[in-house]
């Protein structure tokens, strides 16, 4: 199931927006939300996969909200405005719903978040005969004393301190691989062969992070500390494996 938050401002676009949610069979609707702000307490306690959110909303618009997550998840955008569309664009939303909309219409959307989900998730892949960006990533290579990795990025090979790398967050098919001291490297692969090319102190936390433990300072319920201006999602199918982890290294009562 896909868990999703509807936000709108509005009390009956928000409940015509649950309604056509409703009826799809592999949505799970988590919250309805009349803000912004209600949506980001929710999505501090909870997993969320996929928001349907209005743009033009007081306090905080969608566009803005979705700029100020750090690891935003799908995004749908819906908005009584065309002129928008575009900027909904930038910020990687799968799609941009104008009202008044139908129930087809909506649905359309749905399966873009669908195939978007199964995408970053590698739901499906093994049984698709399609190809795709993921499928045809380069590997890393490890150096010799595995110790360092060469990524290809901007069309040159640059090598990287295994120790060095702080995080790792997925772009659709792209991964931005945060290195201590230097800038991001933006490189064409999938999560799962990075993750295969780590060592056992880089979990993945999230469908789109992965994280070296040893350069994290705290860890909550719901979220990795890095340091005070960085917090990343812990995704509900990732919590075993990270307290497993945290009970193997933890010194205490």
């Amino acid at each position: 199931m896909i868990r999703i938050l509807v936000i709108d401002d509005e009390p009956l676009a928000l409940q015509q927006l649950a309604a056509y949610a409703k009826k799809i069979p592999y949505f799970e609707i988590v919250g309805q939300c009349l803000s912004a702000m209600e949506a980001r307490e929710i999505m501090d306690n909870e997993q969320i996969d996929a928001i349907f959110v209005d743009i033009n909303m007081p306090d905080i618009n969608g566009m803005d909200f979705v700029r100020s997550l750090a690891a935003p998840p799908i995004v749908v955008f819906t908005t009584a405005y065309s002129e928008y569309a575009v900027d909904g664009y930038k910020v990687d939303a799968v799609d941009y719903l104008l009202k008044p909309f139908s129930l087809d219409d909506f649905r359309r959307a749905a399966m873009k978040v669908k195939k978007r989900y199964e995408l970053e998730n590698n739901v499906g892949m093994a049984h698709s005969s399609q190809p795709n960006a993921i499928q045809h990533t380069t590997t890393p290579l490890p150096s010799a004393n595995n110790n360092d990795l060469f990524l290809k990025t901007d069309h040159r090979v640059v090598r990287v301190d295994i120790s060095a790398i702080r995080y790792v967050e997925g772009m659709s098919e792209y991964l931005k691989v945060h290195i201590t001291d230097q800038r991001p490297l933006i490189v064409l692969l999938s999560m799962k062969k990075m993750e295969e090319h780590l060592p056992p102190y880089f979990l993945r936390i999230h469908r789109s992070y992965i994280v070296n433990m040893r350069q994290v300072q705290e860890v909550t319920k719901n979220r990795i500390v890095m340091d005070k201006d960085t917090y990343l999602p812990v995704g509900d199918i990732y919590k075993e494996s990270l307290s497993k982890y945290l009970e193997d290294k933890y010194l205490g009562r």
